[in-house]
């Protein structure tokens, strides 16, 4: 006689009760015939697999003849009992003539030690997926593949992330869920967070691109959608900005251009309000924090606030979660946005609590093209309210894109260098040769001359500076005296790098510097939150014939902050 099953299979609401031969779902049992618990265990039990219909039949009645309709009577069953919508699953996933797929994540439960099907997962139990590691530099990437849909899809979340511990709140996984059955959904943790390495300082938006095409590449993927949420959305655009040929699509969901107010930008909070956050960090760490702003109908749940508490403390620690937060407040997007090339759609709830509409707004107001949804509801979270609308957005516009129209504009940091002397002759052959040096080092490319200038293109400021600086001391070395500048903005890839307003304003930054400065506009500055770098105010100039007036910087290498001594100052209360 055959021993009775060891563990149930729970799966968001609902048990399979093996030994007894019933479902339960969150009041009780679910009434359901013997025939149709059969199939529903046999797919629960392979999940993300696609079981052809002539398995079913030879596994569960083998030598008996079940007619074809009779597997669609038991399927049509098993959705009326779990409420699953045919048209967009949440369990059954049925492939046109082909068999079935259960999509959601299954865990099995030791039976002498079986919970309810309402109570969350354990903190052991596995996720959908294997998590993987993708190398960027010397820091690997936690990252997770769930789904084979038609479009890749990099989920990219704001502040602090967990992979495991997204799955582990039913109403994330069903939203991830959904996504998955309409893309090839890539996840991932930031460096510093979740599953990713931890880090000594807190990451650039320059390396947090760099990782996002580490995970890409590791997955195999040439081309992709991102859905950045929150403080997501500025890296998802910068990355559509500066890669455009590997961007599908944009969606950016409750997000904003900058993180401090300023009289032109009066929603964000202020320096003193960002600072009390700060505190509230290192007092509540390890409680539900900020949870009545990011998911205000959800913050009187005991089990959600267990959960939101628990994937914090996963995520990161205190000190690490100040400095994002911190390096969160010096982000400004503004200059970028009209960059953005690809098409894109923003999504922003009324009455948001923790990111106001209008930020929303004006982002969508800045990209050329982009459609802007506003939708009910105060919840920060994607996930949390009425997840359906969000998803439904996102799935028709995904589904609406058209083939790709290749590009040869992009974003990109151009640096010059220039003889101090102001000589207008080609450059000296030492000169060329150090700039094609450090620019190889730092990696950036098309070295070439315009007079006496030298010119090299770079896809992210900060390594453009720390390419200037190497440029300077080797300059010196050489007994060569030079003076450094670097823009940022769209250029023509086409016409080479030191062609169009980008490197005009690159030139016209250099002339205006003395031997070894390496001036940056304030879009750099922008940009480069987070480097370790310092930049002195060097006043307001014309950098461009009949454009506005442009803050000018000098740029100083500084070694970056540990993240636990940028919070020294800050103690519990």
């Amino acid at each position: 006689m055959p021993s009775a099953p060891d563990h149930r299979l729970a799966f968001e609401d609902f048990e399979i009760d093996l030994s007894a031969g019933r479902l339960i779902g969150r009041s009780g049992p679910v009434a359901m015939t013997p025939k149709s618990l059969s199939v529903l265990e046999y797919l629960a039990t392979r999940p993300d697999r696609l079981i052809t219909k002539n398995e079913l039949l030879d596994a569960l009645w083998p030598g008996v003849h079940v007619a074809d309709g009779a597997l669609k009577v038991s399927i049509r069953e098993i959705r009326r009992a779990l409420d699953d919508d045919a048209r967009s699953p949440r369990y059954i996933e049925t492939a046109h003539r082909r068999g079935y797929r259960f999509i959601a994540p299954v865990r099995r439960i030791p039976t002498a030690a079986a919970a309810s099907a309402a109570s969350p997962p354990a903190p052991g139990d596995a996720p959908i997926a294997p998590v993987r590691y993708a190398r960027s530099g010397e820091v690997n990437i936690a990252y997770q593949v769930v789904g084979r849909g038609p479009i890749d899809l990099v989920f990219v979340m704001g502040w602090v992330s967990h992979l495991e511990y997204y799955w582990r709140e039913p109403s994330f996984a069903r939203f991830l869920q959904r996504l998955a059955g309409f893309s090839r959904l890539i996840l991932f943790d930031k460096r510093g967070t979740g599953l990713s390495d931890p880090v000594r300082e807190m990451p650039t938006l320059e390396q947090r691109i760099d990782d996002v095409r580490a995970v890409l590449d590791a997955v195999g993927s040439t081309r992709a959608a991102l859905l950045g949420v929150s403080e997501g959305g500025p890296m998802s655009a910068l990355f559509a900005a500066t890669y455009p040929n590997r961007t599908e699509a944009l969606v950016m969901f409750g997000t904003y251009a900058r993180r401090m107010r300023t009289p032109d930008y009066p929603w964000a909070p202020t320096p003193e309000q960002r600072e009390a956050l700060c505190q509230e960090i290192v007092d509540g760490w390890g409680g539900p924090v900020g949870i009545e702003e990011r998911a205000p109908s959800r913050a009187t749940d005991p089990a959600f606030r267990e959960w939101w508490a628990a994937y914090l403390r996963m995520g990161a620690s205190p000190s690490a979660a100040v400095a994002l937060t911190r390096l969160n407040a010096q982000i400004d997007i503004r200059h970028i946005l009209p960059t953005v090339r690809v098409p894109a759609l923003i999504i922003h709830r009324t009455g948001d609590r923790c990111l106001k509409v209008e930020e929303g707004r004006y982002v969508a107001s800045l990209i050329p093209g982009a459609r802007f949804v506003e939708l009910p509801g105060q919840d920060h979270l994607p996930f949390v309210g009425n997840q359906t609308q969000v998803l439904d957005e996102i799935e028709r516009f995904l589904n609406g894109l058209h083939a790709p129209v290749e590009s040869n504009r992009k974003l990109a940091t151009i640096l010059c260098v220039e003889p101090a002397s102001g000589q207008s002759a080609p450059p000296d052959p030492p000169l060329k040769g150090i700039v094609a040096a450090a620019a190889t080092q730092f990696g950036g490319s098309d070295v070439e001359a315009g007079g006496a200038r030298v010119y090299a293109f770079f896809d992210g400021p900060a390594r453009a500076m720390r390419c200037g600086f190497a440029i300077a001391a080797a300059a010196r070395q050489a007994s060569l005296s030079v003076r450094i500048g670097l823009h940022t903005g769209e250029c023509d890839v086409m016409a080479g790098a030191a062609s169009g307003l980008v490197s005009s304003i690159a030139s016209r930054l250099a002339a205006l510097g003395t031997t070894s400065d390496v001036l940056v506009s304030r879009t750099v500055v922008d940009l480069v939150a987070g480097s370790g770098l310092r930049f002195l105010d060097r006043g307001v100039h014309q950098l461009a014939e009949g454009m506005h007036v442009w803050h000018v910087f000098a740029a100083e290498e500084d070694v970056p902050v540990p993240i636990r001594e940028q919070d020294r100052h800050l103690t519990p209360s």
